[in-house]
Formats: structure tokens, sequence, C-alpha cells
């Protein structure tokens, strides 16, 4: 109970915490400008202009052309494809609809126009340009009020070849790091957020009884409406298949992570066994499964497996059976429990060798002396095995644990270059082996419904998130990290 009430009282706190920081930020960002130099003043309206006020000529120049380009950007409006940038692009994120699509008779798909694909990126494009612009000006009032500290307290301001010396050494870390930070906000943040925002439009939607109109608009939540709901033709379909691909997907992930997690400390733990000969032959062996890219062997065993593969040849040749074995499902008549069977001891081959590499390094730096004291306790082998040796590889394992659960999951490779998610089913597009990720391939890339593989995504996100935290959280390795040290 009293654990309960301490909970309770620590909730208002964070609130109170975070309100009085955003106070405080609001004060000292006014008592900044009321006791800035009057360059620190201007350059509140003008970037740059503290640093000129104070002879950094440099710094300051930098500051106020990288504002005059902004500005330039927003205003001048440059465009990609008749697709504006600037505020323009921020009035196109309305996304009204638009005309002029092309419907292709083969496929019975209406194509958007080139300008509307990229209306949405180009107001995404725009507004991180805008918070450049703000983190920018919030930069360069800093840098300002910094310089008026160091003339009140009889210092010379810094200038640009000591920032850059600075930068050089103490600073060499954010030198470092930024390449990284932009790599990662171009190619990866942008266009997640550029994938969240597909999920609530009508991208792939088209009017048939209008000619040539494309209805490409904000539709809020109609989209996962339709996943559940079973509205229109796709919905009835994405609502028949998608709690399948997802149960299959959890008993994927669960099986995929536990068979090669446990079969990889038996085998570690057979490899190390005192006495062995011949351990760097063994470890040599299936070492060679990492050594050898993944998709070879995907690919070697699927032949080997396939329908006209040398095992069903040689099985069919010694009158085993009449005909071929459907092991991957590559055909729609396959069996679906069989396929799947198949790519988790497939997997198995592929996903062993690692556990065994890493658990071999941990049971070389469990203490002797757990061992020791369990001799004298009298326990069995057994018994320290599953007191001393598995608690300790897990609770040194457990991140790995959770990130394989997370990548297998989103195992794409191992599914679609085995049986590409087959066998299929005729209407649907997910296969009886189809995982979320590789159902969101098959909509996106194959069929061009963007916004509902991008609902997908969003629901493979929440999942795995909500998994990761709460398993992470809940484990020892994360409450308990001391507990081995």
């Amino acid at each position: 109970m009293a654990n309960k009430v301490k909970t309770v009282n620590k909730r208002p706190n964070w609130f109170v915490r975070t309100g009085r920081g955003i106070k405080d930020w609001f004060v000292n960002f006014g008592k900044r400008f009321v006791d800035g130099s009057i360059g620190t003043k201007l350059s509140h309206f003008i970037f740059g202009a503290g640093n000129l006020y104070h002879g950094q000529i440099i710094k300051g120049l930098l500051y106020l052309v990288l504002q005059a380009g902004i500005i330039v950007f927003m205003v001048l409006c440059p465009e990609v494809n008749h697709t504006p940038y600037g505020w323009k692009a921020l009035v196109n994120l309305r996304l009204g609809g638009s005309e002029g699509g092309e419907f292709d008779p083969m496929t019975g798909e209406m194509t958007l126009p080139s300008d509307d694909k990229l209306r949405l990126l180009f107001g995404l494009v725009t507004i991180a340009v805008i918070i450049i612009f703000i983190l920018l000006w919030l930069s360069n009032i800093k840098s300002s009020y910094k310089a008026d500290m160091d003339v009140k307290q009889g210092k010379k301001p810094t200038t640009f070849v000591e920032d850059l010396k600075e930068l050089l050494d103490t600073r060499f870390h954010l030198l470092m790091l930024t390449p990284t930070m932009v790599a990662a906000l171009v190619f990866t943040l942008l266009p997640t957020i550029f994938m969240i925002c597909m999920a609530f439009t009508t991208y792939n939607d088209f009017d048939m009884n209008a000619q040539g109109t494309v209805l490409f608009h904000w539709n809020g939540f109609n989209n996962f409406i339709y996943m559940f709901s079973g509205q229109s033709q796709l919905g009835v379909e994405l609502k028949a298949r998608f709690l399948p691909v997802f149960g299959w997907t959890i008993i994927w992930a669960i099986f995929a992570t536990f068979t090669c997690y446990f079969g990889g400390i038996i085998l570690a733990i057979l490899i190390n066994k005192k006495g062995l000969k011949g351990k760097k032959v063994f470890r040599t062996l299936f070492i060679l499964t990492i050594a050898i890219p993944q998709f070879i062997s995907l690919l070697a065993v699927r032949n080997l497996l396939g329908t006209y593969g040398p095992i069903n040849s040689m099985i069919k040749a010694f009158g085993w059976a009449k005909d071929s074995i459907g092991f991957l499902g590559l055909a729609d008549g396959d069996s679906e429990i069989l396929a799947k069977v198949m790519v988790i001891v497939v997997n198995m081959w592929l996903g062993i060798p690692y556990t065994m590499l890493m658990t071999s390094g941990i049971l070389m730096n469990i203490p002797a002396d757990l061992y020791e004291a369990g001799t004298v306790d009298g326990a069995s082998k057994t018994k320290m095995f599953f007191k001393i040796t598995l608690p300790y590889v897990i609770f040194i394992t457990t991140p790995y644990l959770i990130s394989s659960f997370v990548g297998n999951i989103n195992s794409f490779n191992t599914i679609f270059l085995l049986t590409g998610g087959g066998p299929g089913y005729s209407g649907y597009k997910a296969g009886g082996t189809d995982l979320l990720v590789t159902w969101l391939y098959k909509l996106t890339i194959e069929n061009g419904e963007y916004n509902t593989g991008a609902v997908i995504g969003i629901l493979t996100f929440i999942i795995t998130a909500t998994i990761t935290l709460i398993t992470y959280t809940r484990s020892k390795a994360f409450n308990e990290e001391d507990t081995f040290q």
C-alpha cells in the first residue's frame, strides 16, 4: 500500500518539475534579453548581430548568411518537378485533393502525379528547415550572450580560430557525432515521419466515377478503421488477414528467438566441455554459417528444398513419395504448417552459431569459485547448470535476447528468401508464412498501397516498442545490474 502511495505521489512531481523547467527557461530567456548588450538584443532579430558587435566577424557573418539563406528559401519557394518548397509547401500540406492521375488498364492501378508524390515530403522538409532556423536563432543569441559575459569578466570574446581549436580539442566529440546525427535525421527520422504521415492519407485511393481524379488528402484514422472494421473490399481482406499474420509473427519471433538462444547455449556448453578434443574444428564449422553471407545460405537451402530440388528428387528416387513435398510452401496447395516448421528449423542453422560464440565468452568468465562452492555443498552438475550457469548467462544476455526477439519480428530476409511468404491465398495479399514486415513489403512495393503499408508499419513499431520497454524494464539486467559485479 505504501508503495502505491509513493508511486502516485511521484506523478504530479514530474509534471511540476517539467512546468518549472519550462517557466525557468522563459524567465532566463527574458532576463538574457534585458541584461544583454545592444548586440545581444539585435541578435534576436538579426542573426550574428551580437557577434559582429563584439568583433567576432567570421562567426557573425556565418550566422547572417544562414539566416538570409533560409529566408530566401522560404520566400522565393524553389520548385522541384513543379512542387515548391518554402511557405507554399506548408500550404500544400493541407492535401486538398488533386487532378491528373494516370490509370493503367493492365494493372487496374491509378498512379499519382509526380508533384503530388512530393507535396507531403516537401512540406515535411520545409518544417525541418523551420526547426533548424529556430535552433540557429537560439544558438546565435546564446553565442552573443556568452561574449557579453566574457566582456563583463574582463576577458576577450573568443575568436573564430579559438572556437575551431576548442572544437578540435575539448569539443571534438561534438565534431565527430554531428555527421552521424545529421545522417540519422535525414535518412532515418525524416523517412519515418513521412511514413507515419502517409498512414493518415488516401495516397493510393482514386475515384472510379471521375476519370483522372486522384483522391490524395488527409483522412484521419480511416486507414486504421479499415484495417479492423472490414469496410471496403480491401478492408475485408485486411481484417481477414491481419490477425492471422500478426499471430504467426509473434509465434515465429518466439520460436526463432528461443530455439537459437537455448540451442546456442547448449552448443557452447558442449563445445567448451573439458576433455573434448577438436574444439577449434567444431567452432570453425559453426562459424562458417556466419562467415557466409546469409542470403547465399538461404537461397541455397531454398534450392535444396525446392519442388525440383535435390532433396525432393532423392525422396522420389527412393520411392518414399510419389510427388514432390512442398517443404517451403512455394506452391499454393502446399502445407502451411510444414512451411512454418521448416523456416524455424532453417533459422536455427543460421542463428545458433551467433549465440554459441557469445555464450562461449560468457562461460569462460563465470567465476570458478561459484562452481567450487556448489561442489562443496554437494550440488550436482545439473543443479549447478540451472542455479549458476543458466542464470548468469541469461543475466548477461538479456539485452541481446530482447533485441533478438524484436529483430525476429522484423525478420524480412529469412521469410522472403525462403518461402516468399507462401503458400499464398487467392484474393489475399498475405501468404501463409508472411510476417507483418513481408506483408508490408507486398502491400507497398508490389501493390502500391503505401498508406495501408504505413498503417502496418506503425502497428509493428508499437508492438515491438511495447514489448522491448516492458521486458527490459522488468528484467534483472535492468533492475539488478550490480548483482554479478
